[in-house]
């Protein structure tokens, strides 16, 4: 079983997107980073390397897609509640992110959607799994 997950993303600018994830609350690594490569702390057992893009084609042979005109992954944080969901939401607008989809609210499941600086699409949401949907 994995211990910890890392996702690795391009950024176009690696100090504002550090500055972006601080504004955010996550914990900048300093100890793994350096000119082309930064280690954001979002949890105990997830972190997002964030690379120029000269530094991810050392990972793949694959072309690096410009996430504001395609989309690769949607990036999903389940967090403790729907205050946590909406305080996240508010500082990522606050640090330059935009709304991406409208507030999605199911009673048992609420979630908020934004592009980071970078058009890397982040989806907070908070969910009560003892609370089935209604039919």
């Amino acid at each position: 079983m994995p211990q910890a997950a890392y996702i690795n993303m391009p950024v176009t600018d690696l100090d504002r997107a550090i500055t972006f994830f601080a504004k955010l609350g996550f914990e900048h690594n300093p100890q793994f980073t350096n000119d082309e490569t930064a280690a954001i702390v979002i949890s105990d057992h997830l972190r997002v390397m964030l690379h120029t893009h000269e530094s991810l084609t050392r990972f793949t042979r694959k072309t690096i897609v410009d996430a504001k005109q395609a989309t690769e992954v949607l990036l999903a944080l389940q967090l403790e509640s729907r205050e946590a969901v909406d305080s996240l939401f508010t500082r990522a607008i606050q640090a330059g992110a935009s709304e991406y989809r409208d507030t999605e609210d199911y009673g048992f499941m609420y979630g908020r959607s934004f592009e980071d600086l970078d058009g890397h699409l982040w989806e907070p949401f908070w969910m009560d799994p003892d609370q089935k949907p209604e039919d």
